[in-house]
């Protein structure tokens, strides 16, 4: 068996011969209660942010981080993007995980992966060009090993798999004067394109042991120190093979590579449905997220790049949105003009100054005799009428 990727547990003579005793009778010694082709449960979670997922299969569980950042591409392949694949062993995970720089078992892992996705030409990577020859984007995969539970290959190739569909990179354009500038449009201007991904490569192992020629599928940490020999096989949904890897250990007759290859081919349609499925419900969850955020920015947002964007990002929530704020400002800039024409309409007169209220010479010397001769006969009349009243 291959020492890179190989168990350092090593159980004693009686574990070994308990767990191969029951491998003789389709028994195996874990908590699933599974046969020897029978895959364990396979749980896939995505973070808040685009890009990261986490796999539990079994007691194994891995996660995962996609990022990009724009490079010179290499001189061989000036049109095409680039990925690397970095894995980290800790210590949490298993004792025999060591920290600092990553061992041979992290680097074999990588590889296994990277030569899945990369051999078989999963992702397209023309489309990650931005500028032939200068610019690319350069995809990086982050893996990290929280608890080995056995079978670290299907586990990690599965996150990889999940985040790289939920991944989104920003959008570019180009401008300047001669259209050698790059833009690197923010979320909140363009939405980030997802990747282009044309088929998922499966990796599925087999653990091949000593006695009896005894083949199993998905083997645990127990069974991964018992076992002499181990074949991964990588297969997308449509049976295609894109690799196989069989380093060392006993060796498999053709016969049993064959039925590996029909077991795997099964168990790749299911874990591709398993996949895109939790991607389509991680995919409604994050459209409704946007929905929530944009619907409530809209009404505080005046620049034009946002309206656009809330647009893009939910064409009928924010087509109503949108509506409501241009009916809105309708009813304003109307109520301003109607404001402005009654006031234009009205005859308003200016206020009135202390000089406007004084009188010519003329009116006033005729206001004060009337009032002189009403005096005059107010108090004849009030002469009179005490005569009379006054005894005879």
């Amino acid at each position: 068996m291959d020492s890179r990727l190989a168990n350092t547990w090593r159980p004693t003579v009686n574990e070994k011969k308990f767990i191969e005793t029951a491998l003789a009778s389709n028994l195996r010694i874990d908590d699933y209660n599974r046969k020897p082709i029978e895959y364990r449960q396979l749980t896939i979670n995505f973070g808040r942010e685009d890009g990261s997922s986490e796999v539990q299969l079994g007691h194994t569980r891995v996660m995962c981080f996609v990022s990009s950042q724009l490079v010179q591409p290499y001189r061989e392949r000036p049109n095409e993007g680039t990925m690397s694949i970095f894995t980290e062993f800790s210590p949490m995970a298993d004792p025999s995980f060591e920290l600092g720089s990553p061992g041979e078992a992290a680097i074999e892992l990588g590889r296994m992966i990277d030569r899945g996705l990369r051999g078989s030409r999963a992702v397209d990577m023309e489309s990650l060009c931005v500028l032939a020859g200068k610019l690319v984007w350069a995809i990086r995969i982050d893996l990290h090993i929280l608890d080995n539970g056995g079978n670290l290959i299907d586990a990690a190739n599965v996150a990889a798999l999940a985040a790289l569909l939920t991944f989104r990179r920003p959008e570019c354009s180009l401008g300047g004067e001669n259209g050698q500038e790059v833009v690197v449009h923010p979320p909140e201007v363009k939405d980030p394109l997802p990747l282009i991904v044309h088929h998922l490569p499966i990796a599925v192992t087999f653990g091949f042991f000593s006695t009896e020629n005894t083949m199993v599928l998905d083997p645990t940490h127990s069974e991964e120190a018992v076992m002499a020999g181990r074949m991964t096989v990588t297969v997308n949904a449509s049976g295609g093979i894109c690799a196989i890897q069989k380093a060392g250990g006993v060796g498999v007759p053709q016969r049993e590579i064959m039925r590996c290859l029909r077991l795997a081919s099964q168990r790749a349609g299911l874990i591709t449905k398993t996949i895109k499925d939790a991607v389509e419900v991680f995919n409604k969850e994050r459209a409704s997220r946007k929905i929530k955020r944009h619907s409530t920015s809209v009404a505080a947002t005046v620049s034009v790049e946002d309206g656009i964007t809330s647009l893009r990002e939910g064409p009928h929530r924010q087509e109503k949105s949108n509506s409501n704020a241009e009916q809105t400002s309708e009813d304003s800039d109307s109520d301003v003009v109607t404001m402005q024409e009654k006031l234009s309409s009205e005859d308003v007169k200016p206020p009135t100054l202390l000089t406007d209220l004084a009188e010519p010479e003329e009116q006033q010397t005729s206001r004060v005799k009337k009032t002189t001769k009403d005096a005059v006969k107010s108090k004849k009349a009030r002469t009179r009428g005490e005569r009379r009243r006054a005894p005879t």
